[in-house]
């Protein structure tokens, strides 16, 4: 996000910032190892790797380093980027703007059959984790996997206990909370957050794909939005880059804690596809409400969630009758053989400290002079330095 530096509010600058390293009119820039392009809304600027990356490990550096770029241009205007998956303040409808330039009838289409107003539009920074496959059969496993994993993301990212100014809210992931209502107007477009089960490629585009098309054909006569991306489940297949895309995971305070968290899902993901050859039947055998069911109890308490679901912790080779979201992560954790060095760090400090939500809330409890602007300065240093946050 991009905020002003002093109040921490809001500043519609990516055009801006985009401008000034390609250019009037630009929306997407390579910059060597990543690539910088805009999002929905003004003040939000993505940064990705620019292609595939060949390794995760030491990638976070690139991501510090580019950070440090965006922050030296926003300094002209007195401003800085702000981590974490939301805004604590913002009055979405009031404050946020939606892009206004090149492609901007992708956006005045998604405004248009959406709605794109509230938190669940304007006001979420996730994570991307596009994982590749080759087949068909590899789709189908890797797919499965993922299914399995899905639910217990929030348990290690939850980074979004604040909201509307702090109030009344005891959920640790209320982006994962405003993520899976804000299709409303057009639900065919979510489904489930956890997808449905599916045995082949061309099942998928039947079932999920084709529904979600045929249903936006009234309102969008020109297929303007009739692509992969319009897909809104937590994971979606981009067969124009033969992934699967995984979006549950909240942004945290700087690149090093996004990255243990990518290599914390990635390990358990591969170990589950080459340790269990019936991976596909087991997370089959799940439901999309039952693994829907779990994600919720991740959602509200993130790692203290207790899953009782013994069936589904049979799928990841746990054999106990209940057990915390915090353990069975580093129960998976224990099975990642090739991850070592800041990023294994960070992870371990996650699971011993608490997701960044857990860690936020405690600090606001021991600053409380401070406040929630005390705890996001706090959190703007960490990105700005590439740092996490500890007690």
């Amino acid at each position: 996000m991009i905020v002003d530096r002093k109040t921490l509010d809001i500043r519609s600058l990516a055009d801006n910032v985009l401008a000034a390293v390609g250019g009037p009119w630009t929306r997407e820039v390579e910059c060597g190892t990543l690539a910088w392009s805009n999002e929905l809304v003004m003040h939000v600027i993505e940064l990705k790797t620019n292609g595939p990356a060949k390794a995760l490990n030491g990638l976070h550096q690139a991501f510090e380093y580019d950070i440090r770029k965006i922050n030296a241009v926003l300094a002209e205007y007195e401003a800085c980027l702000l981590p974490t998956a939301m805004h604590p303040w913002i009055r979405p409808d009031e404050e946020a703007t939606l892009w206004q330039q090149e492609d901007v009838e992708i956006y005045n289409a998604l405004d248009q059959i959406f709605g794109c107003k509230g938190h669940g539009w304007k006001n979420l920074q996730s994570a991307h984790l596009n994982l590749p496959f080759y087949d068909d059969a590899e789709f189908v496993r890797l797919h499965s996997a993922i299914r399995l994993v899905l639910p217990l993301i929030p348990a290690i990212a939850a980074a979004s206990p604040y909201m509307d100014g702090g109030n009344g809210s005891e959920v640790l992931d209320n982006r994962m909370v405003v993520y899976q209502r804000h299709c409303h107007r057009f639900p065919q477009a979510m489904g489930p957050v956890i997808p449905e089960p599916v045995h082949s490629i061309e099942q998928y585009h039947t079932d999920i794909l084709e529904p979600i098309y045929q249903a936006l054909k009234p309102y969008d006569p020109e297929g303007i939005l009739a692509f992969e991306w319009i897909n809104a489940r937590g994971a979606i297949a981009r067969f124009d880059r033969q992934t699967i895309e995984i979006r549950l995971v909240d942004v945290q305070e700087c690149p090093l804690a996004d990255l243990a968290i990518i290599r914390m899902i990635n390990g358990a993901i591969q170990w589950l596809i080459e340790h269990h050859d019936s991976v596909h039947a087991r997370s089959s055998a799940i439901s999309s409400e039952r693994l829907q069911d779990i994600l919720q109890l991740t959602v509200k308490d993130a790692e203290n969630a207790l899953i009782t679901d013994t069936e589904y912790l049979h799928c990841l080779g746990i054999e106990v009758m209940s057990i915390t979201a915090q353990n069975i992560w580093s129960q998976l954790l224990a099975h990642v053989d090739d991850f070592s060095g800041p990023q294994r760090e960070a992870a371990e400090m996650i699971l011993q400290y608490g997701t960044l939500a857990r860690r936020m809330k405690q600090d606001v409890q021991t600053n409380q002079d401070a406040g929630l602007i005390g705890l996001y300065r706090k959190l703007a240093e960490c990105l700005a330095q590439g740092k996490m946050l500890l007690p």
